[in-house]
């Protein structure tokens, strides 16, 4: 399997750095074929804009999913997005490397899906969900946070994590990705808060890349993150009256 390592740190010397490491290792030694994607490193522009765009529709007022899709129809897309697009659509699996910065991915990745998710390429009206361009494809979010897990669970201070990574999800879903149950290393403290010794801390970053490198080993086999699609929903895209999800709590 082809498989894509996207990660979005600004220090390759990380905890995430290193987690993205130890899945490259993992991963080749089990036969697989490894690429890593380093925003930082390359320095991906997440910034939408018109600049980007060489032979607009319209140059008195930009329309970003105009121009998304006109360019990708003409094969004109801003070079570092074709590329993205490239590697996603060479990679089976991709890996999403990332710490958890106020409530979500950091800006460098929500703009990475802004600007490489092209309108009228990547997905479209009819083309999205169950139906999207990546089906098939799988996809698994690698998070740190800074906090402990007790902090993110449902009544925890900070609220519930499967509520903080949904938006995330929910965008890998709507193009089309298997969405994998994701990898959280809690409790990853900096910036002088500390919740353990320093000592015990290290040990417990090493622990946690030997639970990633382990779970990497089966990770052909677990099933996805379960979401309703086309046929689930009514002409309205509602849910239908007697699809049993109604009944989940």
């Amino acid at each position: 399997m082809n498989v894509l390592i996207v990660l979005a740190h600004p220090e390759r010397a990380s905890f995430n750095g290193g987690l993205a490491d130890v899945a490259a290792k993992r991963l080749q030694l089990a036969g697989h074929v490894v690429e890593l994607d380093d925003l930082y490193r390359d320095g991906f522009d997440p910034v939408e804009r018109a600049a980007h765009y060489t032979d607009r529709e319209d140059e008195n007022y930009f329309a970003p999913l105009t121009e998304q899709r006109a360019h990708f129809d003409r094969g004109r897309l801003p070079s570092e997005v074709q590329r993205e697009i490239a590697r996603l659509e060479w990679a089976g699996l991709v890996i999403f490397q990332f710490p958890l910065w106020w409530h979500a991915q950091p800006a460098i990745l929500k703009g990475w899906f802004d600007r490489v998710l092209v309108y009228g390429g990547i997905y479209s009206g009819s083309q999205r969900y169950d139906r999207g361009h990546f089906r098939g494809k799988k996809a698994v979010c690698s998070v740190t946070t800074g906090s402990p897990e007790q902090a993110f669970m449902p009544f925890g201070r900070a609220g519930n994590m499967v509520e903080w990574l949904w938006p995330m999800h929910s965008s890998l879903y709507y193009v089309g990705f298997d969405v994998l149950v994701p990898q959280v290393s809690y409790g990853v403290q900096g910036g002088g808060i500390q919740y353990q010794e320093e000592d015990a801390f290290r040990e417990q970053l090493e622990q946690k890349k030997a639970e990633w490198a382990q779970r990497l080993s089966a990770l052909d086999d677990e099933f996805p993150i379960p979401f309703t699609g086309w046929e689930d929903w009514d002409e309205a895209g509602v849910l239908k009256q007697a699809h049993p999800m109604r009944w989940r709590p």
